[in-house]
């Protein structure tokens, strides 16, 4: 597994630390609740994904840094002017709140990662990236199973919570729809038995 760069560490960790009371996260309501696991119905929202390719337990940190460059003001807004003579638009970097949490699915030979967008956000508002594979993807209302756990970002600690994730919705008779999804909320150094991690599955209505 690569080693994070320390530049990249304390990036991060003067970024989680200075928002950790103003982080946004992705909102939901929960339906069942058994323990750690969850049945959760999802606010629509926005995200802006990277797809990386390589090791599991590499593509977050892969990705990492170029959508925290997007949010940091490597993008153009879209300013909307009221009507005036002459018509004119300013387009200007805006830097974009940290959100929770930071996401990994499957998609195709790759990795793809990334930060949900806050909520006062629309597709026609959220600021444009300058890197082209920085990419704003619209996700609709959705239910799904979520599983949550503390310990290590290792993908044998992720098989292992997401096969208890799966045997659930196989015992509650729900069906799956999609690609599991890694959800993670803290900093990289944070003490593995502080974190919280969750898997979530996408579920048929």
């Amino acid at each position: 597994m690569k080693i994070i760069s320390r530049s990249l560490l304390a990036v991060f960790l003067i970024f989680a630390a200075e928002n950790v009371m103003a982080v946004e996260e992705a909102e939901y309501t929960v339906s069942v609740k058994q323990d750690n696991l969850e049945i959760r119905d999802y606010a629509p929202s926005i995200v802006a994904e990277v797809i990386v390719y390589g090791e599991f337990e590499d593509a977050s940190s892969d990705a990492f840094r170029t959508l925290f460059n997007y949010i940091s003001g490597k993008n153009t807004a879209q300013s909307k002017i009221a009507m005036t003579a002459p018509v004119s638009q300013k387009a200007e970097p805006e830097k974009i709140a940290m959100t929770a949490p930071v996401g990994q699915r499957k998609s195709g030979q790759g990795w793809a990662v990334s930060f949900m967008m806050p909520a006062s956000y629309t597709m026609d508002t959220i600021p444009v990236p300058d890197d082209s594979s920085v990419v704003l993807r619209e996700i609709p209302a959705y239910r799904a199973a979520a599983i949550r756990y503390s310990g290590f970002w290792s993908e044998k600690v992720y098989k292992k919570q997401l096969f208890i994730l799966q045997e659930w919705i196989k015992s509650k008779n729900l069906e799956p729809i999609g690609e599991p999804v890694w959800a993670r909320y803290n900093a990289p150094l944070t003490p593995w038995f502080m974190r919280r991690n969750e898997i979530l599955i996408p579920l048929a209505p």
